[in-house]
């Protein structure tokens, strides 16, 4: 369905970013991937379907890096037809405890990035008349948790960008929607994981069972998987109306 095409994934060296970028592989798409750690394993599991892969390290926190990133894809496949905001990081904190320094690059990495690859990514797509920005924005950017005041602030910004660029783009071939994904066992959430088993002197499954307990009352996790196979859905023919929404997949996290 994408052959030819060309999807920039940012953050898609491990967890969610990855899973999509595998399912837009699958159907064909060369992937710019982005992120940080262990580069050449991920590489290599997209090359192995078939599909032709670059990578650009861009640190998603400065802009002209950002740029920098999707001129690099441009002159490597022509143009983005599928660029996909991923990249995310996380810092728990209470408000009046909240380092500064942290609140100001979640908004960079989590928001602001969004914006800089989308501003970049527009201008091509509208003269092709087919381009689809995917935002992985969060069940936080639809409902609220405690100690997570950037994270939240961030995930409704992208919300709010994602509408935007929608309406901006309603009578082109150009789509922009957000997937909001609940608890996925990320490496991010992992770790969040690990903290609770260790101050609750509980095991990783215990754990897991109370994280999802909280909030999700599928009591499950969703998969990369799964919104890969939605990102999917954005890009196919289904998808061409389907516009400005924030599709949770939550195990119905946010209908509580």
């Amino acid at each position: 369905m994408l052959k030819g095409k060309t999807a920039l994934v940012t953050g898609s060296t491990s967890g969610i970013g990855l899973g999509i970028a595998k399912a837009l592989a699958a159907q064909g798409a060369n992937i710019v991937m982005n992120g940080f750690g262990d580069v050449d394993s991920p590489k290599a599991v997209i090359e192995a379907l078939g599909v032709q892969v670059a990578y650009h390290g861009a640190d998603m926190s400065k802009p002209a890096e950002i740029e920098a990133m999707m001129k690099f894809a441009a002159e490597q496949f022509g143009r983005v037809d599928v660029l996909v905001n991923n990249a995310g990081i996380q810092h728990v904190a209470r408000i009046e405890n909240f380092p500064p320094e942290r609140w100001d690059a979640i908004i960079a990495i989590n928001m602001s990035s969004a914006f800089h690859a989308t501003r970049a990514a527009l201008p091509a797509m509208q003269a092709a008349g087919w381009g689809r920005i995917i935002n992985v924005a969060s069940v936080h950017g639809l409902v609220a948790s405690a100690e997570k005041s950037a994270y939240v602030t961030a995930k409704h910004g992208v919300v709010g960008l994602t509408k935007v660029t929608a309406l901006e783009n309603a009578t082109t071939g150009v789509t922009c929607n957000a997937i909001c994904p609940g608890w996925v066992l990320t490496p991010l959430v992992q770790k969040q994981v690990d903290a609770k088993a260790a101050a609750l002197g509980l095991s990783n499954d215990e754990a897991k069972k109370l994280l999802l307990g909280e909030k999700e009352p599928s009591l499950q996790f969703t998969t990369p998987e799964e919104l890969g196979a939605l990102a999917v859905f954005f890009c196919s023919p289904a998808g061409n109306n389907v516009r400005g929404v924030a599709w949770n997949m939550d195990g119905g996290w946010a209908a509580q």
